[in-house]
Formats: C-alpha cells, sequence, structure tokens
C-alpha cells in the first residue's frame, strides 16, 4: 500500500537476553533479518529500522537490506524513544506507520497483509491485531495521530495511544499467537527452536 511504513524496533539492550537477540540465529537467518523479510514480504511500502545499542553490528546487517535506518541516541530511556525516533525520520506524506518489534520474527506478511487490508477498510486510526483475546503486534497507526505520539508519556508507552482514543481502535482477530511472541530469555528462545524442530 503506497505510504504505508513500517517502523522496526532494533535499539534494545537486551538486558533479560544477556547478549544482543536480535542477532541469534532464527531459521537460516538473524532474528532481526527474519522480522525484516516477513516485513518487506508484505504489502508495506517501505521500511525504518531503528538502530540504538550494537549500532555497528546491526547496521551492517541492515544496508544490505531494502530499508532505510536512523539511529535513536536516545535509547537507553526505552521503547517509545525509538517509536519517536523512527515517526521523526519519516517523509512528510507517510500515510500510515505499522509498528515492529525486532524479536519478533512468527510475524508473518499474511498476518500483516491482512492488517493492511482491514485499515484500507476501516474507518479507524489504530488497528491491533488481538489472539485469544490479547492485544498482539504490529499495531498500525494513521497519521493522523503523529502529534499525540510526540506527547506520550514513557512510562506508558505507545499502547496509551489506544487507551487515549478508544473510539479510533479496531481490533482484528488473528488465529496466529506469533503476533504475541517475542523472544525476552534465552531459555524462551530456545524453547521455540525446539518446537521448530
Amino acid at each position: 500500500m503506497k505510504g504505508l511504513w513500517a517502523i522496526i524496533l532494533a535499539a534494545g539492550e537486551s538486558k533479560r537476553m544477556g547478549f544482543p537477540k536480535m542477532l541469534l540465529n532464527f531459521n537460516g537467518k538473524t532474528m532481526l533479518e527474519r522480522v525484516i523479510l516477513n516485513v518487506t514480504g508484505s504489502r508495506v511500502d517501505k521500511t525504518l529500522v531503528v538502530l540504538g545499542a550494537e549500532n555497528e553490528t546491526i547496521t551492517e546487517i541492515v544496508s544490505n537490506m531494502p530499508v532505510v535506518y536512523c539511529y535513536n541516541k536516545d535509547f537507553k530511556e526505552g521503547m517509545l524513544s525509538s517509536v519517536k525516533c523512527g515517526f521523526n525520520h519519516l517523509p512528510s506524506d507517510f500515510r500510515a506507520v505499522m509498528v515492529f518489534q525486532g524479536d519478533q520474527p512468527l510475524i508473518t506478511p499474511e498476518v500483516i497483509n491482512i492488517l493492511v487490508k482491514e485499515y484500507s477498510s476501516a474507518d479507524k486510526g489504530i488497528i491491533i491485531p488481538v489472539y485469544n483475546k490479547k492485544r498482539g503486534h504490529p499495531v498500525l497507526i494513521d497519521r493522523r495521530f503523529i502529534n499525540d505520539i510526540e506527547l506520550l508519556d514513557s512510562n506508558n508507552g505507545l499502547r496509551s495511544l489506544a487507551y487515549m482514543f478508544p473510539a479510533e481502535v479496531l481490533e482484528v482477530e488473528i488465529d496466529d499467537p506469533g503476533i504475541l511472541r517475542d523472544f525476552d530469555t534465552y531459555e524462551e528462545y530456545k524453547n521455540e527452536l525446539n518446537k521448530m524442530k
């Protein structure tokens, strides 16, 4: 969809993992590469990766992929700082944004396309996938909320946008638990690899 951007958040320090989780092998690629391939294989128009910790190593990976990237100098302040950094680096004519975490390689192009289709046909500005009554990722946000995102409190994060504008939210039922899965610990990562064997 023209004007639909993805922002992939890849600036975190992976404190609970103990080493850069986005560089872990996941089905023959790094976890971050797998996320990028899923996004670029969907109806998303363009992709922006937000860098922070492990900037040089991750830059080497993304520089060979069909994405642009920016550096969040405030990455230690948390995920919302990377969201804001991403929005600040978008072109003025963007239509909407899907926000992805760099450690969610199980979100498929098919799931992404379902959300894009719902956005294009619904009169709602915040599209959120839901599995088993739980909200997951990615969140799709229309451009009209850009100023509101800039004002969000880092203690509440991007999720608070949906609570500020409940009438703008469309929850989309997705039959795929991958929208809920991220990897904060090495044990979670190993368990997922074992399931894939």
